[in-house]
């Protein structure tokens, strides 16, 4: 048993809450998570790899579909080539494996084709359920590799170049990536994540961001000023930019614009 208190202080910076005494390991481990962009230059064992991929298979399903698939990439010159592509993460080349995680429609078409049957729900909720699936199984991937003592970072940037992740992955219509995740034993480990305070993201039985504003800014004050994103649209900052302000330069430059286009063509209808 451990006492989250330390890592609760680390997590959000102060004690947002009361908690237990002591906690599971389990859950301290979860509470201590960190992303590792260093690794060693060494393989991970195939039947490490294939347990840990169990447990992403043992994540929770909508209804039992398992609409997900992952593509497992070991061939190092494979995984250089998404690192050049993106260009600026140097650690995805570093990393031993690259897992991309995948939203997976063509299989349920395909069983319903076995089975003479149409397949009815070709829309947007089916999209979202298999997003959400994939997503579920790359959550339990990390906590999976961590319990493992190995590293983990997600690489969202993998679709910001579908038109050549998707013919590397040899990815079929009804299937499209949604995120990367590096695997492999970290060289060093990323200092705790700041995150913002329960008091943002906990909502009591009804959703109330009257004191958000509020919350926000402290959560701003309390974090180290970061190096500017989009300065060659924004422009410089060289006193760095708080959370927010780099929240908001990112979310007001357009990203992935062709996205839902690309979906369109790979067989996804969103209606």
């Amino acid at each position: 048993m451990t006492d989250p208190r330390p890592l609760l202080e680390t997590r959000f910076g102060h004690l947002p809450f009361a908690p237990p005494a002591e906690v599971p390991e389990a859950l301290a481990a979860l509470l201590d998570r960190r992303v590792t962009r260093r690794y060693r230059a060494e393989p991970i064992a195939a039947p490490l790899l294939d347990t840990v991929l169990a447990a992403a298979a043992s994540a929770p399903s909508k209804s039992d579909m398992q609409q997900w698939s992952v593509v497992v990439l070991q061939d190092a010159a494979r995984i250089a080539a998404i690192a050049d592509w993106i260009g600026t993460m140097p650690w995805i080349r570093e990393a031993p494996v690259l897992l991309v995680f995948c939203a997976d429609v063509r299989r349920g078409r395909d069983i319903c084709a076995r089975h003479g049957r149409k397949h009815a729900n070709d829309n947007l909720d089916t999209f979202l359920n298999a997003t959400v699936d994939a997503s579920l199984a790359m959550g339990m991937c990390i906590a999976a590799a961590d319990a493992a003592g190995l590293g983990t970072c997600p690489i969202s940037y993998v679709r910001n170049h579908l038109e050549k992740v998707a013919p590397l992955l040899a990815l079929p219509e009804g299937v499209f990536p949604v995120a990367g995740l590096t695997l492999g034993w970290p060289a060093a480990r990323n200092p705790t994540s700041p995150r913002l305070p329960p008091a943002v993201t906990v909502h009591r039985e009804r959703y109330d961001a009257s004191r958000e504003a509020e919350a926000i800014a402290a959560y701003d004050a309390a974090r180290p000023r970061a190096k500017p994103r989009y300065p060659e649209i924004h422009g410089p900052a060289p006193e760095g930019c708080s959370w927010s302000e780099n929240v908001a330069r990112q979310l007001s430059v357009p990203e992935r614009a062709g996205f839902r286009a690309w979906l369109r063509a790979r067989g996804f209808a969103l209606d």
